[in-house]
Order: C-alpha cells, then sequence, then structure tokens
C-alpha cells in the first residue's frame, strides 16, 4: 500500500508513529509542512519537519513533543548574556545542530528537500519525508496591538503571544509562486489514500494544500482525514485562534466543511462528537471512534480505523 500523508507538527508526528505501527509494510510518503519555517540567529529552522524526524528517529522530547530528548540550552542562554534578539524561540544545543547542518546545505546550493533527505539519513524516520515545496512561504499574521495594526510572522504570535491578540488574517506569504518539491504531486499520483492526519487545519494542512497543485493532485485521490478537534476544543494547541481568523467555528463537523466533500471522502471524529457522525455530513463518510492518542497503540488504533474507512471508500 502506497499512503500519502499531509503532516504538520506534533499531532501530524504521533499520528505517523501510529499509522507506521498499523502499517508496518506500507510505503509511506510524508508531505511536511514548511509555512512555519523562520529564519533565526542566521539559521532556518524548520519546526513541523524536524518534529516529524525527531519523532520517528527516536529523538523527540515526548513530554513537551517539539524538541530534542536530553536537550540542553548553553547557546540560548550565551545569546540572552548578549542581548541577541528574539529570546522567545526556545532552541537547544542539540536543535542548534540540524539547524546548522540544514543552513550550510542550503546555502551551498542545495534545496530544501534534498537537505531534508539528507538529514533524515541521520533519523532513519522510516517513511519518505519531503518539504511541501523547496520555494521560501512564510506564514504571516495581521494582529491589532499597542504597536497598531501589523504583520508579524507567524512563531511569533503562535510562540511568543501564545495567539492570545486575535489575527485578523493569516497569510502564506509567497505561496502563490510557490511549486511543489520534487516528488510530492508524483508521490499523491502513485498513492492509493491520502490520509489527513490531526494537524492544524489552517496553518499546518491548509498552507500545504495551498501550494498550487497540491489540492488538485490530493482531491483525485481518496482522502481521509482525523479530527483535531474534539469536543468543541483543539487537542492540543491554539488551532482555534486559527479557525477563528478565517471564519470556521470550532468544531470537527466545520473543520470537515472547511475541507469540503471535493476533497475530503471520509471524516472521523472522536465519540464526543458522534451525533456527527449520526447526522451525517453531505458527501463525506463520518465515523466516530476515540481519538485522543494517549499512546502508541491508541495511534495506531486511529491509523487503522483511517485507513479501514478509506478501503471501505475505495
Amino acid at each position: 500500500m502506497r499512503i500519502v500523508v499531509l503532516a504538520g507538527g506534533i499531532g501530524g508526528a504521533r499520528f505517523l508513529r501510529g499509522l507506521k505501527r498499523a502499517a508496518p509494510d506500507a510505503e509511506i510518503t510524508v508531505i511536511g509542512n514548511t509555512g512555519d519555517d523562520i529564519f533565526l540567529f542566521g539559521l532556518k529552522v524548520c519546526p513541523d519537519l524536524d518534529t516529524v524526524m525527531y519523532t520517528l528517529g527516536g529523538g523527540i522530547n515526548e513530554e513537551q513533543g517539539w524538541g530534542r530528548a536530553g536537550e540542553t540550552f548553553h547557546v540560548k542562554e550565551e545569546l540572552a548574556a548578549y542581548e541577541v534578539e528574539p529570546t522567545w524561540f526556545n532552541l537547544g544545543d542539540r536543535d542548534f545542530a540540524t539547524h546548522i547542518v540544514r543552513t550550510q546545505m542550503l546555502s551551498a546550493g542545495y534545496p530544501l528537500s534534498a537537505v531534508t533527505e539528507a538529514l533524515c539519513h541521520r533519523w532513519r524516520p522510516g517513511v519518505r519525508l519531503i518539504p511541501m515545496t523547496d520555494d521560501r512561504v512564510e506564514t504571516h499574521v495581521v494582529i491589532t496591538d499597542g504597536q497598531g495594526r501589523r504583520a508579524i510572522h507567524f512563531q511569533e504570535w503562535w510562540v511568543r503571544l501564545r495567539a492570545s491578540v486575535p489575527a485578523e488574517a493569516i497569510v502564506a506569504i509567497g505561496i502563490e509562486d510557490a511549486k511543489p518539491a520534487p516528488g510530492v504531486l508524483e508521490s499523491i499520483e502513485q498513492a492509493d489514500v491520502v490520509l489527513l492526519p490531526p494537524s492544524n487545519p489552517v496553518v499546518s494542512v491548509g498552507t500545504i494544500l495551498g501550494v498550487p497543485g497540491i489540492r488538485e493532485a490530493v482531491a483525485a485521490k481518496t482522502v481521509v482525514g482525523v479530527s483535531p478537534i474534539i469536543g468543541g476544543a483543539p487537542v492540543r494547541g491554539m488551532a482555534d485562534a486559527c479557525l477563528r481568523a478565517i471564519g470556521v467555528e470550532t468544531s470537527a463537523r466545520a473543520v470537515a466543511e472547511h475541507y469540503g466533500p471535493d476533497l475530503l471522502d471520509g471524516w472521523l471524529v472522536d465519540e464526543a462528537d458522534a451525533e456527527v457522525a449520526e447526522q451525517g455530513i453531505e458527501g463525506i463518510a463520518v465515523r466516530a471512534r476515540p481519538l485522543l492518542m494517549t499512546d502508541l497503540e491508541a495511534s495506531a488504533d486511529i491509523a487503522r480505523a483511517a485507513l479501514r474507512l478509506a478501503e471501505e471508500l475505495r
């Protein structure tokens, strides 16, 4: 079986770990979000790609769900002592090494897709990890605060402000001119099923789908998604703040309708949202089951349910 997964960070990575257990013989390609990428201290940081790579490669900080296990922060402390900004983004010493290697390779002329493949040689995640594009795409958020109406990088809104200032707009700068990275469209075309894990539907999955050509390619396949919303609240993070910014209700039904029946064939909701399955969504097959990824086996069970629904719909 050939499976393509459009993944953001923590939710996508933990779902992928379960998918690997649920389908150990499958050929899994992960198309990773790069809209969250940011340059810090002259280094290219790719939070979602690294979270997938570290999680599947056994190097993740399990408690946080991001960053490296056994991390130290001597470089960050020294930068702060020099009063170098930003101080709000928590990069550890082990993590710095990844960003140094990535930036050196990019500076030498290698595209991000080739750099990601090289980094994965160390981590051996057991999947093919491809960035959505080799082109520079950055998600910015328009806010109004004490400094007036302005646009800031998504990471500043998400990490420093914790989405406490309402987003008036969320814009992926450069996405209109971006091209899918090599292997992205080919992997989708060859896939038996495309899965949308419980990643942020606006700034993770939504950004990937915004790269010209990707949504159309995905829509031509059997697509099953897993709701990131349970009982009217995000499972993790602040997806509700992102959904409000685009005028979408924070509910399992609303997210499915946001993706739309032209894209989505099947949708898994939690038992807390069983009425969505009972009432149905026009054009989308909905099933209710437990969706909390409390451990590896629970994640694998969710992945198995997604694959069963995909097979039923195929």
